[in-house]
């Protein structure tokens, strides 16, 4: 893929991805509908890792995807794209920071923009947890049955023990993910 193609598609998923690293997952899913270099079964895969490399969350998936797309450049380029606009954004914001906390129409725009980023978070979710419990090869939803106790495993013992580091969790799931795929 071309250095310049993969600079605009992650300034535009970093100019509508609002709400966090995990709202850059819906963008990426198109992506990998739209070039051949990436398949949408291994974006759980690179979420996972993602998520255990510390730093936000999507910029290490957009680090991770620009990797694969072309290398060391693509990453770089990939992470220049996605926090582009929103960069631009901060530093105008901040620039006219009273200005914005005053002004009505500021107000109800970011108002507007909660919903919205509950739906790409919400979106994010659905994808992440069709492609981890459901086989994508079946022609109805047919669950994993491994996964899916696992998944209910992970989420008992998450229930449990709230207070424990999501970092114990993101190890225990590699660990397990290692030893169930080894089987």
């Amino acid at each position: 893929m071309s250095i310049p193609l993969l600079y605009i598609e992650f300034v535009c998923i970093g100019l509508f991805s609002v709400g966090g690293g995990l709202s850059t997952l819906p963008f990426i899913y198109r992506l990998a509908g739209k070039y051949a270099w990436l398949d949408a079964g291994a974006i759980p895969d690179m979420f996972a890792v993602t998520q255990f490399i510390p730093g936000a969350i999507g910029v290490n998936l957009g680090a991770y995807v620009g990797f694969r797309a072309s290398g060391i450049a693509g990453a770089v380029f990939a992470v220049a794209g996605l926090v582009t606009v929103p960069v631009a954004i901060i530093i105008v914001i901040a620039r006219y920071y009273e200005a914005f906390k005053k002004n009505r129409i500021a107000q109800d725009v970011f108002e507007g923009l909660r919903p919205a980023a509950a739906g790409l978070l919400a979106a994010a979710g659905y994808g992440i947890i069709k492609l981890a419990l459901f086989r994508a090869d079946a022609p109805v939803f047919a669950l994993k049955p491994r996964e899916c106790v696992i998944f209910i495993v992970f989420y008992i013992l998450m229930a449990r023990f709230k207070k424990l580091s999501a970092s114990v969790f993101i190890v225990a799931g590699a660990a397990a993910g290692i030893i169930f795929k080894l089987q």
